[in-house]
C-alpha cells in the first residue's frame, strides 16, 4: 500500500493562491536564505571591483524580481535589455516601473544559493574525496527534492526517464543525450507520477566518476529514486530500455513494486528462442511471449519488432489498436492484437515527457554564464508546473458545483507573477491600472501642430476648432483614437485623392494621434 492516500497531501477545502502554492517549494526559510547568500556573495564580488552599484537586497525586491523572471517566461524577447525599452514595438510597462534593469542584473550578477564562505571550505577539498562538485547548488537543490516529495504522493503509475536541461557550457557536468530533444546539457533522472506529470524525485547526475560501483548506473538510478519508506508499495514503475533489466525487475518484485518497460535483446538475461522468436517476415501485430519466474518477455511486431518485460501483466489478453497498414498499394485501417505490458507501457510511460513538455512551454531558462544558474532556473520551473498541478488536483477534489474551470498554465503563471508583485507591495491592479492609462496630454494643445505643412488644412481646422469652442467644447486637448494615420491623411492630400476638409474632417473625427510623436 501508498505510504499516504494519494494525490496532494494538502487541505482541498482551503484557498490555495498560486503564490501559497508555489511557497510549498519557495518557502520563507528558502527565499530568506538566498537574499542572505546573494548579499554575502555581492559583498565579496565588490570588495573584488564593482560591477553594478549594489543596495542590499530584501525579501520584497526579491519577490519583484522572482515576478520578473515568471514575467520573462510569458513574454520573449531577443534580448533581456528589450523588456525595459519603452519604445515601440516593446512599449513594456512592466518591469521597468517596479525595477530598473541596473538594479535586477545586479541581482542577478550575484544571485547565490550556497553560503559563499563555505563556498571556499569546499574549493578546499578540490580532487579529494570530500569534494563536493554540487556544492554551489546544493541548499536550493535539497530543499526543492524535498518539497516536492513532501506535499504530494504518487497515484499507482510511475515512471522514470532523463531529463536533459539545455545548456552550451564547457564543463564536465554536462553530458550528450541523441534521443532527447535537447541534446546538450545537464542531466537529471526524474521519477514522475505518470497521470499527472508531477515530478516527485529527482537527482542531478555529474558524471561517470559520481556513478556507483556494482550494478551499474541504470540500476542505481532507479533505487534511488524510489525511497520506499516515503513512498509505500503497490505501485506499478515503467522504464525504458536504458533501465529495463531482470535483476532490477525481481529486485523490485521482492519489494512489493511492480515493472514494466521495454528491453533491449543484447542483454545478458534476455531469453534467446527459436521456438518463441518472431519468425523473419512477422506481419504486423504479430507476437510472442516466454515467462521465466514472475518475468514475461513478450515480443510484439509494429512497424518494427518491440521487446518488453514485466512482472505485473498477462501476455495476451485481446486487446487490440488501430494501425494504418498498406495493403495492394493502398493504406488501410487495421485492428491488430497488442499485448498488454505494451499498452500499459505506451498510456504511462510518458509521465516524465509529460512534465518537461509543461516546463518548455512557459520555461524561465536563460543564457547564463554560470552552471548553477541554469539549475536555479530549472528549480523555478520544477516549482511553477508542480504548483501548477497542484492547482489542478486540488481543483478536481473540491468538485467546485459552480463549474468553474482551473486556471490554465499561462493563466495560472500570470497570476503568480502577479501575486509576488502583490506580496511584495505593489497591487497588480495598481500596476495594470497605470499600464492602461495613456500619458495625459499637454493642456490645450492645438489640432492644427499636426499639420505644420498643410495650410489649407489648418485653415478648415481653425474653423472646426472655432465651431467647437462657441458650442462649449475644449477642442484643444488632444485624445486617443483608432484611425487612419495622419502620415496617411496627408500623403492623400499631397496625392490629390481627398479634398482638405474632407481631410480635416477626419483628422478632427479620428485625432487619436500619439502625442509623443506629435513633436518628434
Amino acid at each position: 500500500m501508498p505510504a499516504r492516500v494519494p494525490g496532494p497531501a494538502l487541505d482541498p477545502l482551503a484557498a490555495w493562491s498560486p503564490l501559497s502554492l508555489f511557497r510549498m517549494f519557495f518557502s520563507s526559510s528558502v527565499v530568506q536564505r538566498l537574499v542572505d547568500n546573494t548579499n554575502a556573495n555581492a559583498l565579496k564580488r565588490s570588495q573584488a571591483g564593482k560591477k553594478y552599484v549594489w543596495k542590499v537586497l530584501t525579501v520584497t525586491d526579491f519577490y519583484v524580481f522572482l515576478a520578473i523572471i515568471i514575467f520573462s517566461g510569458l513574454v520573449h524577447v531577443h534580448h533581456r535589455s528589450d523588456y525595459w525599452r519603452r519604445k515601440w514595438p516593446y512599449n513594456f510597462q512592466f518591469p521597468a516601473d517596479r525595477m530598473s534593469r541596473a538594479r535586477f542584473e545586479a541581482i542577478l550578477w550575484s544571485l547565490h544559493m550556497s553560503d559563499p564562505e563555505e563556498d571556499k571550505e569546499n574549493e578546499r577539498k578540490r580532487d579529494t574525496a570530500e569534494y563536493d562538485r554540487l556544492f554551489k547548488i546544493k541548499p536550493l537543490y535539497t530543499d526543492i527534492v524535498a518539497a516536492c516529495k513532501a506535499h504530494f504522493q504518487p497515484h499507482r503509475n510511475i515512471s522514470i526517464d532523463e531529463r536533459m536541461v539545455a545548456s552550451k557550457a564547457r564543463i564536465s557536468k554536462k553530458q550528450y543525450a541523441k534521443d532527447k530533444p535537447i541534446k546538450w546539457g545537464y542531466k537529471l533522472f526524474v521519477l514522475a507520477d505518470s497521470s499527472t506529470a508531477y515530478t516527485w524525485n529527482f537527482f542531478v547526475y555529474t558524471g561517470k566518476s559520481e556513478s556507483l560501483a556494482g550494478p551499474g548506473l541504470s540500476y542505481s538510478s532507479v533505487m534511488d529514486l524510489l525511497p520506499l519508506p516515503l513512498l509505500g508499495r503497490g505501485y506499478t514503475l515503467f522504464v525504458d530500455s536504458f533501465y529495463t533489466s531482470p535483476a532490477l525487475f525481481e529486485e523490485l518484485s521482492t519489494k512489493d513494486i511492480g515493472c514494466c518497460g521495454t528491453i533491449r535483446k543484447n542483454k545478458m538475461e534476455f531469453p534467446r528462442t527459436e521456438l518463441n522468436d518472431l519468425p523473419k517476415k512477422a506481419e504486423r501485430g504479430d507476437l510472442r511471449w516466454i515467462r521465466r519466474g514472475e518475468l514475461l518477455f513478450v515480443k510484439w511486431m509494429d512497424t518494427r519488432e518491440v521487446s518488453v518485460c514485466s512482472t505485473v501483466h498477462e501476455a495476451f489478453s485481446g486487446q487490440t489498436v488501430q494501425r494504418k497498414v498498406k495493403q495492394a498499394g493502398v493504406w488501410q485501417t487495421k485492428t491488430v492484437p497488442v499485448p498488454d505490458a505494451m499498452l500499459d507501457y505506451s498510456r504511462s510511460m510518458g509521465g516524465v515527457d509529460v512534465s518537461d513538455t509543461l516546463i518548455g512551454n512557459y520555461s524561465v531558462h536563460h543564457k547564463t554564464m554560470k552552471w548553477y544558474k541554469t539549475y536555479f532556473y530549472h528549480f523555478m520551473d520544477i516549482a511553477v508546473v508542480n504548483s501548477f498541478l497542484l492547482h489542478k488536483e486540488l481543483h478536481r477534489m473540491r468538485k467546485d458545483p459552480s463549474g468553474t474551470e482551473p486556471h490554465t498554465q499561462k493563466s495560472f503563471r500570470e497570476q503568480l507573477a502577479a501575486d509576488m508583485l502583490e506580496f511584495a507591495g505593489v497591487p497588480a491592479a495598481a500596476a495594470e491600472a497605470a499600464a492602461a492609462a495613456p500619458p495625459p496630454p499637454p493642456a490645450h494643445m492645438h489640432a492644427r501642430v499636426l499639420w505644420g505643412g498643410c495650410h489649407r488644412v489648418q485653415e478648415v481646422l481653425q474653423e472646426l476648432l472655432q465651431c467647437r469652442q462657441q458650442e462649449g467644447e475644449d477642442a484643444g486637448v488632444l485624445q486617443e483614437v483608432h484611425g487612419p494615420s495622419v502620415l496617411h491623411l496627408e500623403k492623400e492630400l499631397l496625392q490629390g485623392v481627398a479634398q482638405p476638409r474632407a481631410v480635416a474632417c477626419r483628422v478632427w473625427s479620428s485625432l487619436v494621434y500619439d502625442v509623443g510623436k506629435v513633436f518628434q
